[in-house]
């Protein structure tokens, strides 16, 4: 399945910065894809430390996801197929080599960790109307960990946006994990 990479690393910086510990408090990370992290990392990272940044973030909502909800056989934001994930390790050298192009992406992101993710989102032009209609309807589960998505999908970009976006229905310091069951 071929997807954009950029709009998929977009989207889980979008979510990682927002869930940072000076945002809505779901990961241990405070301001790394913010100014704090920036002045920290780009000192040893001059030329990429906004990849380092993203590594670092990545990461950690990574981990922290996988902690609270990793269900067998769906998608999450963090959780992709091993495809989808080889075609962001081929891009990211090629980002590397061209962090400018990326910098007003990252001035924009160190703000916004706080208010409606949703917003954020369409803002960031990362979602479409369509997405963000069809989080309205959304529900936490019952024991509040997790938001089931309807039906079965796949790792295209309506899923994906859809997976993002979802994670609006999370609270402060309690974040609950978007995933829906994968086509078989």
């Amino acid at each position: 399945m071929k997807i954009e990479p950029s709009h998929l690393l977009k989207l889980r910086l979008a979510v990682a910065r927002f869930g940072e510990m000076d945002g809505a408090g779901w990961w241990n990370t405070k301001g790394i894809l913010g100014p704090t992290g920036k002045s920290a990392l780009s000192r040893g990272f001059p030329e990429t430390h906004l990849f380092a940044q993203t590594r670092i973030a990545c990461a950690v909502a990574t981990a922290r996801c996988n902690s609270i909800f990793a269900p067998p056989g769906c998608l999450t934001l963090w959780n992709l197929p091993a495809e989808v994930e080889d075609q962001i390790a081929a891009a990211w050298p090629i980002w590397c080599r061209s962090p400018d192009s990326w910098l007003p992406f990252f001035d924009d992101l160190a703000g916004r960790n706080s208010g409606n993710l949703v917003q954020h989102l369409r803002e960031l032009e990362l979602i479409d109307p369509k997405t963000e209609a069809a989080v309205v309807p959304l529900k936490r589960s019952a024991e509040g960990k997790s938001v089931p998505l309807p039906g079965t999908g796949k790792p295209d970009l309506a899923t994906l946006m859809l997976l993002a976006a979802a994670f609006s229905k999370g609270e402060k310091l309690k974040p609950a994990i978007p995933y829906i069951r994968r086509d078989s």
